[in-house]
C-alpha cells in the first residue's frame, strides 16, 4: 500500500559521524517526516538530540525500536546491520544502510542515485549505500562510461581520518599534538599514526595483496555499473587529511576520449563540480571539498602514455556524498517514485 508523503523515520547509529550528518540533510533538506527516532548503542543511551526546534533522547535499539517505521536510516556498523536490519523489515521498514553488511548481496540494490537510481525499485526491504570511495569514484566515471565504456579504472585514494569516523579525526588532532609537543603519539583508532604520516588502508588483506577497501572499488563499481567483468584496480592510502577524500583515477578505453568532450559531460553532470585553474595550478582540494555536497574533479587530461588514456583527480566530502548525503538521496527518490514500501515477500539476508 502507498505511503503518504509523511515517513516515519529511525536512525540507526544517530550519535556517530554519519547518523549526525544525516540529521542535518534531512532538517536542510526537508525531507517530509512524521516522527523520527534516534536509536544507538546503550553508550549513547539518553543523550539529547535536537530536531527541527524538537529535543529528543537517544534511544537503545531494541525489539520493539521499529514498530511503525517506514525508514530506518542505518549507520551503526556492518555488525549491527546485520543484527537489526532484517528486524527492521520484518516489522515493515525500509532500510537504507550505510555498511558493507549487504552491498554484495545479490538480493540487495546498491545504489548512487545520480548513476543507477532504478535500481532502488528493485529493492526488497534493504537498499544499500555504497563504500564512499567507490561513491566518489563513480560520480566522475559513470558520466564518461555513458560517452564510452571505460575498459579498466586504475584508481589511488587518499582517504582522511573521517573514514574511520569522529573518534579518529579527534586522534589525529592528539597525535599532532603530541609530536610537536616531542611526545609520542597515541594511536587506538588506527595501527600507526597519521599525523605527518601516511599508510596503505590498513584493512584485512587478501591472498593477492589487496586490501579489503580496495576489494571494495573492484567488487561495488561492478555492481553499480552492472558490468561484471570491468578491470578496476586500487591502492588505498590513508592521509592526514580530518575531512574529504581524494582521488587520483586513470581511465582507458577503447578509443580516445576527447579531453574537451570529457569536461562538458563532468560539467553537466548534477552533484559534479569542475575545479580547474591551469595557470594557478590550482584543483580539487579536501580542504574545499569538505562540507560540501558536490565532487570535486579536476586536473582532467590526456594520458600521456596510452592513447586511450584519460587522468583525473577528484576531492569529496567522505561523510556527505561519500556516506549520508547518498543515503538521504536515495530515500528522496523512494518517496518521490513511490518506491518506499515493505518488502513483498521475506527475504533471508
Amino acid at each position: 500500500m502507498p505511503l503518504s508523503s509523511q515517513v516515519s523515520v529511525a536512525i540507526l547509529g544517530a550519535t556517530g559521524a554519519v547518523g549526525t550528518e544525516l540529521l542535518e540533510l534531512l532538517q536542510t533538506r526537508n525531507f517530509p517526516i512524521a516522527d523520527i527516532k534516534f536509536l544507538a548503542s546503550s553508550r549513547s543511551a539518553g543523550r539529547i538530540v535536537s530536531f527541527r526546534g524538537e529535543k529528543k533522547p537517544v534511544e537503545v535499539v531494541g525489539e520493539n525500536s521499529f514498530d511503525g517505521v517506514d525508514l530506518v536510516l542505518a549507520s551503526a556498523g556492518g555488525t549491527i546491520s546485520k543484527e537489526w536490519a532484517a528486524k527492521a523489515v520484518a516489522k515493515g521498514a525500509v532500510v537504507i544502510d550505510n555498511s558493507s553488511a549487504f552491498r554484495l548481496n545479490p538480493q540487495v540494490p546498491l545504489v548512487i542515485p545520480e548513476v543507477n537510481p532504478g535500481a532502488a525499485a528493485t529493492h526488497q526491504g534493504i537498499i544499500a549505500n555504497p563504500n564512499c570511495t567507490t561513491i566518489l569514484m563513480a560520480m566522475a566515471v559513470w558520466p564518461l562510461h555513458q560517452l564510452q565504456p571505460v575498459q579498466r579504472i586504475v584508481v589511488a585514494t587518499y582517504q582522511s581520518a573521517s573514514g574511520a569516523g569522529m573518534r579518529a579525526m579527534e586522534e589525529v588532532k592528539a597525535q599532532a599534538r603530541a609530536i610537536l609537543q616531542g611526545e609520542e603519539p597515541p594511536t587506538e583508532s588506527f595501527p600507526y599514526p597519521l599525523a605527518f604520516n601516511l599508510f596503505p588502508h590498513n584493512s584485512p588483506l587478501n591472498d593477492q595483496g589487496y586490501c579489503e577497501e580496495e576489494m571494495k572499488m573492484v567488487n561495488e563499481t561492478r555492481k553499480i555499473f552492472n558490468t561484471p567483468q570491468l578491470r578496476v584496480s586500487a591502492t588505498c592510502v590513508r592521509v592526514p587529511v580530518l575531512r574529504a577524500h581524494s582521488e587520483a583515477i586513470n581511465l582507458e578505453f577503447a578509443k580516445p576520449m576527447p579531453v574537451q568532450q570529457a569536461k562538458e559531460a563532468l560539467a553537466n553532470t548534477p552533484g559534479v563540480r569542475i575545479v580547474e585553474d591551469w595557470k594557478a595550478n590550482y584543483f580539487p582540494m579536501p580542504i574545499d571539498a569538505s562540507g560540501s555536497d558536490e565532487v570535486l574533479v579536476g586536473r582532467i587530461r590526456q594520458d600521456l602514455s596510452h592513447p586511450c588514456g584519460l587522468e583525473l583527480w577528484l576531492s569529496g566530502d567522505q561523510i556527505r556524498k561519500g556516506a549520508a548525503l547518498n543515503a538521504v538521496q536515495i530515500a528522496e527518490l523512494l518517496v518521490a517514485k513511490n518506491w518506499l514500501q515493505p518488502a513483498k515477500a521475506m527475504v533471508s539476508y
